[in-house]
């Protein structure tokens, strides 16, 4: 894993780019890549990159790696599972091309010369990379299907600058830094930025499963190269599925177990990462190193059931639990990794968890990508209930079931009963594509705009946040509404929110996180599943189930869903409460010019009052207010 940077001289007429901004830009990324530095710089085009070592870690892997007449340049992050078998595929050996590693890196210098930025998509693995043609004077960037590698872009004053962390961009003090309102009203609905914008405006990420090609005369154009949907095969039986499914998991874990370094699991008692942890076990040497995090509070604690998983495959297990103190004293930490505001309760149990991880292993294995793959969130139940719910009278839905439901307390408690049913009931009359943006949905459009500040809210061009869903389903092959729906969080939440959490807060202590779920070989089978075995009945994950029944213990085969996530409702009430109250002080807020101090104060009122949840709300403010502060007024 690594961290690359970039400048390209879009104006040919432009000074060779600065040497020490390139400098200053590759250094920013040494959390990323410990290891070893590069930089390499032509008349218009200069690479930077930081290097952590896992296979091959001599230095013959050493970036921006060159072919042999030095032609081909590229920096490169992530990991290529496929490469031994592309070096065989295309007979790179035999087409003369010599070796110097035993890195992916110079198998993808060479396929380059072969097949060109076509390449791409022939790749397994998740990776973020920039190659410069000098012959045809092109540079060639592309990110991995499901955007676990992140890419920055810029283009200003007629340069091109990319990076792996925005943080490295901003390194040009020359560039213009302002705020990107849309990006943070798209941001109060999902508590993450989605799609390819980003908090700064004019600052852009290259969407995932897309090359982006800047030519000779500057143009630049940007294409799909990989699609997550596809047409259902209705002729596949309950069982085939179950036996292919096992089979595709057990190989995308060995795939990705390939490393040069320890590589350890991390394990939150779900059933994703226990099925990792089984698989992993089947092929380990020795003992297998697993790391768990746990809460005080016993809805949010996991703990119990890591250990059982643990006990189960004797492995050497490693725990930590985290308190509010902790939060405290790493939140803005954790924002200054992330760039932007970042409100998802599981970004710092995550950056603690790979602390301790980074103390004993080089890479892990997460299970992200598990519920999007095999139907595991209960908004997938919750469409296929919703299909019954429907056929109840409008008068009793809306006139007696939802007042009574309404009435029920505010509970702290994760994944509360009182929480899933105030927003089934509230999502049942909208069509299902917008009932599944009700369930993820942190703040309404009304009260966005009622918390805005009067001034930002009259200059405010808004766009819904809906685009972000409708786009997707706007191209998805699926025909059946769940896989639909299975499409829209590969294709959103996975990538703008899961995969943003366990890159930035693994790289942050330069720790290797692999995530076997999006082995393209598995998903692209899973995505032709229908639906009918995916989700029988409300049975979620039934196809792991299945796959994994005898091999997982009981308990974690027949658990719910939990999910990592902090109790911050409770403590912004207490613990963090002076927290808030410091970051939402009036004189603060007016500085900022983003919200209404009487807006913010009655949110806390009704959620001190316990009128109202609005934890994930004022976590969400929070996160702007740290990251502004950070970013704009230091």
């Amino acid at each position: 894993m690594c961290g690359i940077c970039g400048i390209f001289n879009l104006d040919p007429h432009l000074s060779p780019p600065d040497g020490s901004l390139l400098d200053r830009m590759t250094d920013v990324l040494t959390h990323r890549g410990p290891d070893d530095r590069g930089t390499w710089q032509a008349p218009r085009i200069a690479l930077g990159h930081r290097r952590l070592s896992v296979i091959d870690l001599s230095d013959r892997g050493r970036q921006p790696m060159s072919n042999e007449d030095g032609s081909v340049q590229i920096v490169f992050n992530g990991e290529i599972y496929n490469f031994h078998e592309l070096k065989r595929r295309f007979a790179l050996h035999e087409r003369g091309h010599n070796f110097q590693s035993r890195t992916d890196t110079e198998v993808l210098v060479h396929l380059y010369e072969e097949l060109g930025p076509s390449m791409v998509q022939h790749l397994n693995g998740m990776f973020a990379y920039a190659i410069w043609d000098s012959k045809r004077q092109e540079l060639h960037l592309a990110r991995d299907a499901y955007g676990v590698k992140p890419l920055f872009y810029l283009e200003e004053n007629g340069r091109f600058l990319f990076a792996s962390e925005i943080k490295s961009l901003l390194e040009d003090h020359g560039i213009s830094r302002a705020v990107n309102h849309q990006a943070l009203h798209d941001f109060l609905t999902f508590d993450y930025i989605p799609g390819s914008q980003t908090a700064f405006a004019g600052i852009l990420e290259v969407p995932p499963g897309h090359t982006l090609s800047i030519d000779r005369a500057g143009v630049t154009q940007i294409e799909r190269f990989a699609e997550l949907s596809a047409d259902e095969d209705h002729s596949l039986s309950e069982a085939t599925v179950i036996e292919e499914a096992g089979r595709l998991m057990q190989q995308a874990v060995t795939r990705q177990a390939v490393a040069d370094l320890p590589v350890g699991v991390l394990l939150s008692g779900g059933m994703d990462s226990s099925a990792i942890v089984a698989m992993m076990h089947q092929r380990a040497a020795g003992p297998l190193h697993t790391f768990s995090v746990g809460f005080e509070a016993a809805s949010f604690n996991e703990l119990p059931h890591a250990r059982i998983v643990a006990e189960q495959f004797g492995t050497q297990h490693h725990e930590v639990v985290v308190t509010a103190d902790m939060v405290r004293e790493m939140l803005c930490t954790s924002l200054e990794f992330i760039d932007e505001p970042y409100a998802d309760g599981s970004a710092i149990p995550t950056y603690f968890l790979c602390q301790l991880a980074r103390q004993h292993v080089g890479v892990v294995m997460s299970g992200e990508g598990g519920d999007e793959v095999f139907s595991g969130y209960e908004t997938h139940a919750a469409y296929k209930v919703a299909k019954w719910g429907r056929r109840v009278p409008h008068w009793i839905r809306n006139g007696i079931l939802r007042p009574l439901v309404n009435r029920l307390p505010v509970s702290n408690r994760k994944l509360s009963l009182e929480f899933k049913l105030k927003r089934f009931l509230g999502g049942l009359d909208l069509p299902y594509d917008e009932a599944h943006l009700w369930w993820r949905i942190v703040m309404t459009e009304a009260e966005k705009l009622e918390l805005y500040h009067p001034d930002l809210r009259d200059r405010l061009d808004i766009q819904s946040p809906q685009r972000h869903f409708t786009e997707v389903l706007d191209r998805t092959f699926a025909q059946d509404g769940l896989n639909r729906l299975l499409h829209v969080d590969a294709s959103v939440f996975l990538p703008d929110d899961l995969m943003v959490k366990n890159d930035r807060m693994s790289m942050a202590h330069s720790l290797e996180a692999r995530v076997p779920f999006t082995d393209p070989d598995l998903t692209r089978f899973m995505a032709r599943v229908p639906a009918r075995i995916k989700l029988p009945r409300l049975r979620k994950k039934h196809v792991m189930r299945r796959a994994l029944a005898g091999v997982l213990p009981r308990q974690i085969l027949n658990k719910k869903k939990v999910g990592l996530e902090m109790p911050y409702s409770a403590w912004l009430k207490h613990e963090l409460f002076d927290l808030l109250m410091d970051y939402c002080d009036p004189a603060r807020l007016a500085r900022v010019g983003l919200f209404r101090a009487e807006a913010v104060r009655h949110m806390i009122a009704e959620h001190q009052g316990n009128r109202r949840d609005h934890g994930r709300a004022l976590w969400g403010l929070l996160s702007i207010l740290i990251w502004h502060e950070r970013f704009f007024e230091s």
